[in-house]
C-alpha cells in the first residue's frame, strides 16, 4: 500500500541533487554577475532601498529628505537622508527586512540593496527543481524546471532589483514545496499506521503533518511581504484538507471524509492559518516595539503591555493600507491588466537612458522587466493542456499546478475591473506554476518509462529543442534585461511589439 500511495523516484539520488545544483549555480552567476549595474536607483528601489535601511536604523520605515536618492548614490557611507517622523507604507515589512540584510552586509550600495533579491531568486531555482523532481518522479524534468525558471527574463530582472515581488514568489514557492513534501510523507505515514493497526473505527489513524508547520511560516512570510500571500494560504489550506481526504480514501478508510475532518482539519488550520497570522504579526515587531512609526505613538516599557497597546493601532494602520490599495487608480505609463499579462502586452521599463559609447549615432541602455516570450507564450498552451489533464484524469500534479497559477492570477481581475493601478511584475508568484505546466506537458510528450522507445525519442527531441529555443530567446533578450549599452537599432529590434516601447 505504501508504494502505491507514495511511489518512489527512479534514478540516482545523487543525480537528483547534481542537476538542480548545477542549474542553481548557473542561475546564481546570471543574477550576481555585475549586480551593481546600473549604478542607479531603478524604478521602485526608490522606496524599498530606503525603507529597508530605515528598518535597520529605527525598526520602522522613516521619512526621508527630498534629495535622498541623490545623496544615497553620492555618499553611501555618510548618509544624512532622514527627515522627521515615520512614513506611511503600503506593504508589510518582511521583504524589506530581507533587503536590509544585504544592506547591513554590503552597505547602502546597489549591490547591497539587491543582494537579498539575487539570493532568494537563485535559491528559488533550486526549490523549483527539487519540487518538480518530486512531482514528476524524474531527475531530468526536475532539472529542466529549474533551468527554465533560471532562463526567464522577469525572474532575472526581479532577482536583480530591490523590489518585493521576488520575495513573495520565493516564500510562496517554499510553502508550496513544504506541502508537496508533506503529501508524500503523510501518505507514507498513513499507509504504515493502517498496515500496523488496521481501520477498526472506520475513521483511520491520526496522522501528524509536520511539514505544514514550515509551510505556515513560509506563507505567513509571503503575506508579510505583500498581501497577495493571503490567496495562497486560502488555496493551499483547502488543498491540504482535500489531499487528506483523498489519501484516506485511497488507503481504504471506510469514512475518509469524517476521518480527515476529525483528525487533520484542526491541526492543518493551526499550521496553515493560525501560524501564518502569528508569523505575519511577528514581522511587524520593529513597528510594535519602537515608538516613532506611522501612527504608533508612545510605547509602554513592558513588552507585553506594548504588544497589546499596539494591536488596535496596527489594525487602524491596516485599514489605511487597505484603503490605499483599493483606491489606487492613478494612471501610470507602464500599467497593465491581468488579462494582458500572459501575452506580455505591456512590460515595465525599470531603467532607460541613451548614453554614448556603443559606436552608433544613438545608443540605448535599458532594464526591461519582461518575461521570456518562449516561456510565457508557450505556458498559455501548456496550462490549458494541464487543466484538461486534471479534468479528465484528476491527476493531483495537474490540479495543484493550475491551482497555484489561478491563486496568483484570478484575484487581480477584481482589481483590474475596478481600474486599480497594477504592473506585469505582479505576476511573479505565478511564474513557478507556469514553468511547472510546461514541464508537466513535456513529461506527457515524452511519456512514461514504459512508453514505446520511438515515442520517447521523439518526445525527448522535441523537449530538448524547446529548451534550446528558450535558451536562445533568453540570450537574445539578455542585454535589455541587464542594462547593457547597445545601439538604438539593436535595442529596437528586441521590441517585438509596439506596446513594449
Amino acid at each position: 500500500m505504501r508504494q502505491w500511495l507514495t511511489p518512489g523516484i527512479p534514478g540516482s539520488r545523487l543525480m537528483g541533487w547534481v542537476g538542480p545544483l548545477l542549474v542553481t549555480l548557473f542561475a546564481g552567476v546570471l543574477r550576481f554577475w555585475h549586480l551593481s549595474r546600473p549604478r542607479a536607483i531603478i524604478f521602485d528601489e526608490t522606496y524599498y532601498a530606503k525603507d529597508s535601511y530605515a528598518l535597520l536604523k529605527f525598526g520602522y520605515e522613516h521619512n526621508t529628505v527630498k534629495d535622498a536618492d541623490k545623496l544615497l548614490l553620492q555618499h553611501p557611507q555618510n548618509l544624512h537622508i532622514w527627515a522627521d517622523g515615520g512614513s506611511f507604507i503600503a506593504h508589510p515589512p518582511a521583504g524589506k527586512w530581507l533587503i536590509a540584510i544585504g544592506e547591513s552586509l554590503f552597505g547602502m550600495t546597489p549591490f547591497g540593496w539587491r543582494f537579498s533579491a539575487a539570493l532568494v531568486g537563485t535559491l528559488s531555482v533550486l526549490i523549483l527543481a527539487r519540487v518538480a523532481r518530486r512531482m514528476t518522479r524524474s531527475n531530468l524534468l526536475g532539472t529542466a524546471a529549474g533551468l527554465l525558471l533560471a532562463l526567464d527574463g522577469m525572474h532575472l530582472v526581479t532577482s536583480r532589483t530591490a523590489i518585493l515581488d521576488v520575495f513573495v514568489m520565493f516564500w510562496v514557492l517554499a510553502g508550496f514545496a513544504c506541502i508537496v513534501i508533506d503529501r508524500d510523507v503523510s501518505r507514507a505515514r498513513l499507509a504504515r499506521k493502517i498496515a500496523e493497526r488496521g481501520d477498526d473505527d472506520g475513521l483511520g489513524p491520526f496522522v501528524m503533518h509536520w511539514w505544514l508547520i514550515p509551510a505556515g511560516l513560509c506563507l505567513g512570510t509571503a503575506t508579510a511581504t505583500k498581501w497577495t500571500g493571503l490567496y495562497y494560504i486560502a488555496a493551499f489550506g483547502v488543498l491540504v484538507l482535500l489531499w487528506s481526504m483523498g489519501a484516506r480514501r485511497a488507503a481504504g478508510v471506510r469514512r475518509p471524509y469524517a476521518g480527515a475532518f476529525a483528525f487533520e482539519a484542526l491541526p492543518a488550520f493551526l499550521s496553515m492559518v493560525v501560524l501564518s497570522v502569528v508569523t505575519y504579526v511577528a514581522w511587524w515587531s520593529g513597528w510594535i516595539f519602537n515608538s516613532g512609526g506611522w501612527g504608533r505613538g508612545r510605547v509602554a516599557a513592558n513588552p507585553v503591555t506594548a504588544f497589546f497597546q499596539a494591536m488596535p493601532r496596527l489594525w487602524d494602520y491596516h485599514r489605511q493600507m487597505f484603503h490605499f490599495h483599493t483606491t489606487l487608480s492613478a494612471h501610470h505609463p507602464y500599467q497593465s491588466w491581468p488579462w494582458n499579462w500572459l501575452v506580455l502586452k505591456r512590460p515595465v521599463s525599470f531603467f532607460y537612458t541613451q548614453p554614448s559609447g556603443c559606436g552608433a549615432a544613438t545608443c540605448s541602455r535599458e532594464v526591461l522587466d519582461i518575461g521570456t516570450p518562449a516561456i510565457w507564450w508557450v505556458s498559455i498552451l501548456t496550462m490549458l493542456i494541464v487543466a484538461a489533464w486534471w479534468l479528465v484524469q484528476r491527476d493531483w500534479r495537474a490540479g495543484v499546478t493550475v491551482l497555484g497559477f489561478l491563486a496568483g492570477w484570478v484575484p487581480w481581475f477584481y482589481y483590474g475591473l475596478n481600474h486599480r493601478t497594477m504592473f506585469l511584475f505582479y505576476a511573479t508568484p505565478m511564474l513557478p506554476f507556469m514553468v511547472l505546466s510546461i514541464v508537466l506537458a513535456l513529461g506527457l510528450l515524452i511519456g512514461p518509462a514504459t512508453a514505446p522507445p520511438a515515442r520517447r525519442v521523439f518526445g525527448s527531441a522535441i523537449a530538448g529543442a524547446y529548451v534550446l529555443t528558450v535558451l536562445a530567446n533568453f540570450y537574445y533578450f539578455y542585454p535589455v534585461l541587464t542594462g547593457h549599452v547597445m545601439s538604438y537599432d539593436s535595442w529596437h529590434a528586441r521590441m517585438w511589439l509596439v506596446s513594449w516601447i
